[in-house]
């Protein structure tokens, strides 16, 4: 009996032992690396030190310019080997599934309902909490650091009478190619685009046109005089290498963009992203010119069943008889095209519109151009990694519209564009980019 006993202590102590041993072989770390990164790399999510099989999830945080949180959470179940790698590993639930590399980022969404994620400053960053928790506790942490501006990189803002925006420049005495980006209605003044772009060794002028300081928060006309004093400034600078410049545009900056290139000098390559071929909203002006927009169908605007007007039909057809008036003549111009459409754009139909700006070019004997389709993509298609934005208020409807996307897809077009665009632009403004391609 006592040798018994003395068994049965030993087999006890060694059962405690083994379960130390357990313990230590499974200490959950979240590895999230780099850490610091600019808003345009992909960064890759790893847990390692779980039981094999163990079910846990991932969150992650940030709050953005207006105190709006955004959101995301997914589950996974550990490999055999206790692992779990974002990269081959597909969430079982929460805001998405599937393999996901960098799901964490693209697939959040904002606590307040249609809320696009709002970042005036570049030169600060956004930081992005994660989380691991498993069964109810926070096994591991890491925050992100999600910067839009390389070091040696000068933002100068833009206020005078002539033009208002802000100015990026790359280090170093250049010259360096140049690019005036142009936002949506309702975006006022965007950096982001623009701030990364002279990270790949661009001179970037992030322009406004409304909304923004002194300029008008409802346009009744667009003046091209305005956008040509922007292309002279930045023909101009003695940090831009010439002899044109480009344009990157999206939504209804496309329109203003084609006008640009159709009219004005010094343009070598423009890029319209979701935009439409002819003016809408407003007229544009130039010269005694006057080219007037597009007239809504309101009967064609549906409200769906969960309360979101879908305004895709809203535009008419461009090419209609009554309507070309208000079409941008673009065989005037000189320059290089990268038409982008996403076929699942809500707001306009954007796959019409640029179909019809390549035949146009087509029909008067020009090949200049590009044209990039997206299936499943909605209207908002930004910069790598942003959150996608399916609904949000629109400046023109004065309500909140459906921009339409497939949440992976339309994460994915972002990726694919931002290369597309980065080689548009190399090919065409003349630009040896030796010592900026190892960025992108």
């Amino acid at each position: 009996m006592k040798f018994g006993c003395l068994g049965i202590q030993v087999s006890c102590r060694l059962y405690v032992v083994q379960a130390v041993f357990n313990m230590s072989l499974h200490s959950p770390v979240l590895k999230v690396l780099p850490v610091h990164s600019f808003f345009d790399q992909p960064v890759h999510f790893k847990v390692t030190g779980l039981m094999p099989k163990q079910t846990v999830e991932l969150h992650s945080q940030l709050t953005d310019d207006k105190g709006i949180i955004f959101q995301a959470w997914a589950i996974y179940s550990a490999d055999i080997n206790g692992e779990i790698d974002l990269e081959t590993c597909p969430s079982i639930g929460g805001s998405f599934k599937g393999t996901q590399a960098m799901g964490l980022l693209t697939s959040m969404r904002s606590v307040v309902p249609h809320h696009k994620l709002l970042k005036k400053d570049a030169s600060t960053p956004i930081f992005v909490d994660v989380e691991l928790i498993g069964n109810g506790q926070v096994l591991g942490k890491e925050t992100l650091e999600r910067r839009f501006m390389a070091d040696g990189v000068r933002k100068i803002p833009l206020e005078n009478d002539e033009i208002i925006g802000t100015l990026f420049l790359p280090p170093g005495p250049g010259p360096f190619p140049a690019i005036l980006d142009i936002p949506h209605l309702g975006g006022a003044l965007t950096e982001l685009r623009a701030s990364l772009l002279a990270n790949k060794g661009y001179v970037v002028m992030a322009l406004a046109y409304h909304g923004y300081q002194d300029l008008p928060k409802v346009l009744r006309k667009l003046d091209l005089e305005y956008l040509e004093e922007a292309v002279a400034f930045l023909r101009a600078h003695p940090k831009v290498k010439g002899p044109g410049i480009g344009i990157l545009s999206i939504s209804k900056g496309g329109d203003l963009a084609l006008a640009m290139s159709a009219f004005l000098p010094g343009i070598s390559a423009t890029v319209s992203i979701n935009g439409c071929n002819a003016a809408t909203a407003f007229p544009i002006h130039y010269k005694g010119m006057v080219i007037p927009p597009l007239n809504i169908d309101t009967g064609k605007i549906i409200l769906r069943k969960d309360g979101l007007l879908d305004p895709r039909d809203g535009v008419p057809d461009p090419m209609l008889e009554e309507n070309r008036n208000s079409v941008i003549p673009i065989e005037r111009a000189s320059c290089h095209f990268l038409f982008v459409a996403a076929e699942d754009d809500r707001n306009w139909n954007s796959l019409l519109f640029s179909e019809q700006a390549a035949q146009r070019l087509q029909d008067h004997g020009k090949d200049n151009y590009e044209l990039v389709r997206y299936p499943k993509a909605g209207h908002f298609l930004d910069v790598p990694y942003m959150p996608h934005c399916p609904s949000s208020f629109h400046p023109v409807a004065g309500a909140v519209v459906a921009f339409g996307g497939e949440p992976k897809a339309h994460a994915e077009a972002q990726v694919d564009l931002w290369k597309r665009v980065q080689q548009f632009f190399r090919r065409h403004l003349n630009n040896d980019h030796s010592k900026w391609k190892a960025m992108l």
